[in-house]
């Protein structure tokens, strides 16, 4: 279904994970401007009430949800409460993660537990709880939330990067499966942004954080822009979104000269 050929009860509604701060809000703030209601979802309910009263104090409809995308019960209360509202959903976008920093080697299996849980477990369970709802409208969009770090292969954030890199498999699986039913499928890829994920980050070595969050101000990337292109990306029915140019110029040399990017990345291992 396109966005020109809505349904009157559950046309132009979204539901978002992690929009209580960062590109979550961005997002819940840009589709609402377009005329979205939007659901809002976050794990800190203050956050969430807090992005919900902003979209309504500018005009806009939604609802809050506190929810742990890791809790197989919080996917169900949002189905239901999506149910009740508005008959069913047209995009659903898996936005809440987590970050970590570390080699292979050195990262504890218990921040691999943490990050493949949040960043990739939680998009399964999320495009299969309403990739069903979307099949049985027969139209919607699914958004999935990955990573530059996802595509690169990049040293150092092994585990965050084996997270996001299923994600993009998970989302061209979903893409093909889900064709035949009218739903689409989008990944976003992102590089740095300027968001609170430096917050929670888990890394191995000291200092990690505070080099993020340096190359996340110097982007000149922000997560408003972000939202804007996965708006798009819903209206043109795109599938891969690369939000940064120098990323998009990297996953050119990675397909086409592989062996001349591997060299770069050998540069970057410690």
């Amino acid at each position: 279904m396109t966005m020109n050929q809505q349904s009157p009860d559950w046309g132009k509604t979204v539901a978002i994970t992690g929009a209580g701060s960062g590109l979550g809000a961005a997002m819940a703030h840009y589709f609402s401007q377009q005329g979205w209601r939007v659901a809002v979802t976050d794990i800190d309910s203050a956050r969430a009430q807090e992005t919900l009263a902003a979209l309504e104090q500018a005009g806009g409809e939604g609802f809050a949800l506190v929810m742990d995308v890791t809790q197989e019960d919080d996917w169900a209360a949002l189905e239901q409460a999506v149910m009740e509202r508005w008959g069913g959903l047209q995009v659903l976008i898996n936005n809440a993660g987590v970050a970590t920093a570390g080699t292979v080697i050195s990262t504890p299996p218990e921040d691999w537990d943490w990050v493949l849980d949040i960043d990739l477990m939680s998009v399964v369970r999320g495009c299969r709880r309403f990739g069903a709802v979307m099949r049985r409208q027969g139209a919607g969009h699914l958004v999935n939330i990955a990573s530059f770090a996802g595509l690169a292969g990049a040293p150092g954030i092994s585990s965050y990067g084996v997270a996001k890199a299923g994600v993009v498999a998970l989302s061209e699986a979903l893409r093909a499966e889900l064709y035949h039913h009218g739903v689409g499928v989008s990944v976003a890829c992102p590089a740095f942004v300027p968001t609170r994920l430096t917050e929670t980050m888990r890394a191995t070595q000291a200092g990690t954080q505070a080099q993020v969050k340096k190359w996340m101000q110097r982007s000149g990337v922000s997560a408003e822009q972000v939202a804007e292109k996965v708006f798009a990306a819903v209206e043109r029915q795109r599938f891969l979104v690369l939000t940064h140019r120098d990323t998009r110029w990297a996953w050119r040399l990675k397909r086409w000269l592989p062996s001349v990017y591997f060299r770069m990345l050998r540069r970057h291992a410690r």
